[in-house]
């Protein structure tokens, strides 16, 4: 038995094309979309990606900005950088891009964020509106498991997901997120015994570590659905997941990596941007309510 491929560029083309009308319909308003990137960094990696944002937005008609503060920037300046973004009105996304500084305090700073531009959901209100089943913008990677998942018909209700990774971006909102699917979830971590004797009784194994090839064929059942979400740079510059390419040997269905999650990702950011805009638009620009 060989995976079927739960690829992402198909729905990320898809998401970016809803993206595109709606921005069109906010331009008839006046508004245009606009979402700030903030990096402290020199990590190429780290550039390469924002760089891949921007290009992104630009396709749909977002604006993106770049607000780079430099690799020695102090905590209290991006902490200022990032309420003077959630303060202009003209901002409507506002993303802190990791790697930061040593005594950058990611928790902290995120708080920064306006909740209601917070579009990679990082700052813990948003974090706790989530839990809480309340809205709010989901961490875009979380959002992005989910929604593949959803794309190809994979069932959720009453089944066993096991989540590897606990992290705020990833684990810990993808499991609330499942949960409101009525999955009954399990997360792994680092402190967890015996990884494969749990991650294998999962039906649906997420797979959110950050470790090149750390789930074998060990670690999950025959038939199971596996959500690759690790992008591991290997020496020759491609990305390779969490999970080994063996595993395809014996499961359903499986996220290529790149291909599947990543994709999703960065459109699930613009679709939020957009949202964003809507919501702060000038209220008389609103369509009046129906009912």
């Amino acid at each position: 038995m060989t995976a079927a491929r739960l690829a992402g560029r198909q729905l990320a083309a898809s998401l970016r094309g809803e993206a595109a009308r709606r921005v069109a319909s906010l331009a008839e308003e006046g508004v245009t979309p606009r979402l700030s990137v903030v990096t402290a960094t020199a990590d190429e990696a780290s550039a390469a990606y924002v760089r891949m944002i921007a290009k992104a937005a630009a396709s749909v008609g977002i604006t993106c900005d770049v607000v780079d503060l430099g690799p020695d920037a102090e905590h209290a300046r991006i902490a200022q950088t990032l309420s003077s973004l959630s303060a202009d009105d003209a901002v409507h996304g506002v993303i802190l891009q990791a790697p930061l500084p040593g005594g950058a305090r990611r928790e902290e700073l995120a708080a920064s964020i306006d909740p209601a531009k917070d579009v990679d959901g990082a700052n813990p209100l948003s974090l706790g509106r989530l839990a809480a089943g309340l809205p709010a913008f989901a961490p875009a990677t979380a959002a992005a498991v989910v929604a593949v998942l959803e794309h190809h018909g994979v069932e959720l209700a009453g089944r066993h997901v096991v989540v590897v990774g606990r992290s705020t971006v990833v684990g810990k909102p993808v499991a609330h997120l499942l949960l409101d699917r009525n999955a009954t979830v399990t997360v792994c971590h680092s402190r967890t015994r015996d990884l494969a004797a749990t991650t294998s009784r999962g039906e649906v194994l997420v797979a959110a570590v950050g470790r090149a090839g750390l789930i074998t064929p060990d670690h999950v059942q025959p038939g199971a659905v596996v959500v690759d979400v690790g992008t591991n740079p290997t020496p020759d510059g491609g990305l390779v997941g969490d999970v080994d390419p063996a595993v395809a040997e014996s499961v359903a269905a499986l996220t290529p990596v790149p291909g599947g999650v990543g994709p999703v990702t960065t459109a699930l950011l613009l679709h939020h941007t957009v949202e964003a805009a809507e919501r702060c638009r000038p209220r008389s620009s609103r369509a009046p309510a129906v009912g």
